[in-house]
C-alpha cells in the first residue's frame, strides 16, 4: 500500500526493517534517505503502537523528520496508541477504525442488537470485556505505562 501511495504522490519510497542489519543511521532503512528529509510513515494497521514507534526511532536516527503516521485500520481500542505517538511528536491518521466498522455494521444490519451491544462494550473496555468472557483479567495499571 505504501508503494502505491508513493507512486500515487510521485514521491520516493523507502523502506524500514524491523530490525537492523549493520550499523550506522541507515541500519533499518532501505532506500535513498537523505538526512533532513520530511517522512510520512504508512503502514497497514495499528494496534498498540509499539512497531511503529520502533519505525519512528529507526528514520529518526537516520536523521529523517517524522511527524505523522498513516495506516488505514485502526483498531483504536487502546488509547496509549494515540499518546505514545505523540509523545513522540508523532500525529496517527487512520482510513478507518473498528467505530467506523461498528458503524457500518449497524447502518446495513449486519449485527443483530446484541450483537453491537457486545461489539460497543468490547470497543469501550476491551480487557474488561475479555476477563468477562473467560480471557485473563487487565493487567494493572503499573505494568501498562499508565
Amino acid at each position: 500500500f505504501a508503494a502505491f501511495l508513493a507512486a500515487l504522490a510521485k514521491k520516493s519510497m523507502i523502506y524500514v526493517r524491523k530490525q537492523p542489519k549493520g550499523f550506522g543511521r541507515m541500519a533499518q532503512i532501505e532506500g535513498d534517505l537523505k538526512p533532513g528529509k520530511r517522512v510520512l510513515l504508512v503502514e497497514d494497521l495499528a494496534t498498540d503502537g509499539g512497531s511503529k514507534l520502533v519505525f519512528i526511532e529507526a528514520l529518526k536516527k537516520a536523521e529523517a523528520k517524522v511527524t505523522d503516521c498513516f495506516v488505514i485500520f485502526h483498531y483504536g481500542i487502546f488509547p496509549q496508541s494515540i499518546e505514545m505517538l505523540a509523545a513522540g511528536g508523532v500525529k496517527l491518521h487512520a482510513l478507518a477504525t473498528w467505530w467506523d466498522a461498528l458503524e457500518a455494521a449497524q447502518k446495513h444490519k449486519y449485527f443483530d442488537e446484541r450483537g453491537l451491544t457486545e461489539t460497543r462494550a468490547f470497543l469501550e473496555a476491551p480487557e474488561q470485556w475479555s476477563a468477562n468472557h473467560g480471557g485473563r483479567p487487565p493487567a494493572p495499571r503499573s505494568m501498562l505505562g499508565r
